[in-house]
């Protein structure tokens, strides 16, 4: 069986073009899957994953969650933000519990950038990553590749703009990693001061006018301005913001071509886009989540088949 180059899915960085498109591939057939009515698949009934999330997350926690049930995988959730880490256990603590527990993989969120790959290096399981602070996001990435892969055949050779809170965005790095890796070209689109300083670096495009942005790409990825991580003001006002850089059905239907739209969610509607626009058909967010579910199954399917069986 062909199989991954990593034991771990840290990040998007570490991940070989070969090691996407095998992911894509096996989501493909899982996909199949999730279609059927029967939607389980026995692959991986003798292995337990832990899902920590020391962080709060509803969309992908459940989606990592159904992956797993949809392979047969027993499940065991610990969420932090109402745990013993609050009075003061540290992360080591934490997973050397569960550890001893006998758990195969360990799927962790957490606040603080590189803490999966420190967890990976420390511990006897298989870690994947989903978001560590404002670093990497890298399932979100794979599964946005995978539905623009899906909508207009390939990615190769497409422009894709993510627009927004660049600088406070894991999904952002990560989406940059990929589509560059599959052979998209890349701009990023927002206020300058939501721009990461050394953005050129990575050999992205950089826009602050939304119009130029939209008209120059065939997809656009609209981020969640994320308040949550933002500790001093970097635009006036929600609604400067959403006039500036909001997406609206009238900016879409005056463009000189149809774009497809992203979001990663969740969405906060009249902000970043409109709910015409989220509801439109040149939306693809429903197909995003739906795709997360197989991508998720493939992932952890793959690193699966590198457990050592005792």
């Amino acid at each position: 069986m062909d199989s991954l180059s990593v034991d771990h899915l840290t990040g998007i960085k570490n991940l070989t073009e070969h090691d996407i498109q095998l992911i894509f591939k096996t989501a493909d057939s899982f996909k199949e899957v999730i279609n059927r009515s029967i939607k389980k698949v026995p692959s991986l009934r003798d292995i337990t994953i832990a899902n920590l999330f020391f962080e709060n997350s509803t969309r992908t926690r459940l989606s990592f969650e159904l992956a797993e049930k949809r392979l047969s995988a027993d499940v065991v959730n610990f969420s932090a933000a109402s745990s013993s880490v609050k009075k003061g256990e540290t992360l080591i603590d934490t997973v050397n519990n569960i550890l001893s527990m006998k758990v195969d993989m360990v799927v962790m969120r957490h606040p603080n950038p590189g803490a999966a790959k420190f967890l990976s290096e420390r511990v006897d399981a298989r870690v994947i990553n989903a978001g560590d602070g404002t670093h990497e996001h890298p399932t979100q990435a794979l599964l946005d590749s995978y539905s623009i892969r899906e909508k207009l055949g390939s990615v190769k050779g497409k422009k894709v703009v993510i627009v927004g809170d660049i600088l406070h965005s894991r999904v952002a790095l990560s989406n940059i990693y990929c589509l560059q890796k599959l052979g998209a070209e890349v701009m990023v689109c927002g206020p300058t001061t939501l721009i990461p300083k050394y953005i050129h670096e990575l050999g992205v495009k950089v826009e602050h006018d939304l119009i130029k942005a939209l008209e120059w790409c065939d997809v656009a990825n609209m981020l969640r301005i994320q308040l949550e991580r933002q500790d001093i003001k970097y635009f006036p006002s929600l609604r400067e913001y959403s006039m500036q850089y909001g997406l609206t059905k009238k900016i879409l239907d005056q463009l000189s071509k149809k774009i497809v739209v992203m979001h990663p969610g969740p969405i906060n509607r009249g902000v970043e886009i409109t709910s015409d626009v989220a509801d439109s058909d040149q939306a693809i967010i429903l197909d995003q989540v739906e795709n997360g579910v197989a991508v998720r199954m493939a992932v952890i399917y793959l690193l699966a088949s590198k457990i050592e069986r005792q």
